[in-house]
């Protein structure tokens, strides 16, 4: 391993990217940041740099741990830096936590009242009451 490599090539070595390609692009666009400064795809970087990228509307943010200019497997990659990203938001599926959720497979559509009461369950008020 070595003490600097393109940021693209990291992004890519450490599976942020399937390809280089993708990893080039994202710099390109700018949605690339490396210590707050927006990074060209040679932009090197090093043990001790914090990489942030914008995609699909989220920012994710990284301490770079360790460089490498292969691509790893994902326990190695894992080694390679320290994620600041929050934990995703736990959904909740209230159907499969009822009683009501909880239908036997193959037991066909949901009658009528069971559809009333899933949405009572919802908190949706389905009736009119005029």
């Amino acid at each position: 391993m070595t003490d600097r490599v393109r940021v693209d090539v990291w992004l890519w070595a450490i599976r942020v990217f399937k390809t280089r390609t993708a990893a080039t692009d994202a710099c390109r666009q700018g949605a690339v940041r490396v210590n707050d400064v927006v990074a060209k795809p040679a932009r090197t970087i090093e043990v001790g740099d914090a990489v942030s990228l914008r995609r699909r509307g989220h920012t994710h943010a990284f301490a770079v741990e360790g460089v490498s200019t292969r691509r790893v497997g994902a326990a190695a990659a894992a080694e390679l830096f320290t994620d600041h990203n929050p934990a995703p938001p736990r959904t909740r599926n209230t159907l499969n936590d009822a009683v009501v959720g909880n239908r036997d497979p193959g037991s066909g559509r949901p009658t009528k009242r069971d559809r009333r009461d899933l949405d009572r369950l919802r908190g949706r008020n389905t009736r009119r009451d005029d």
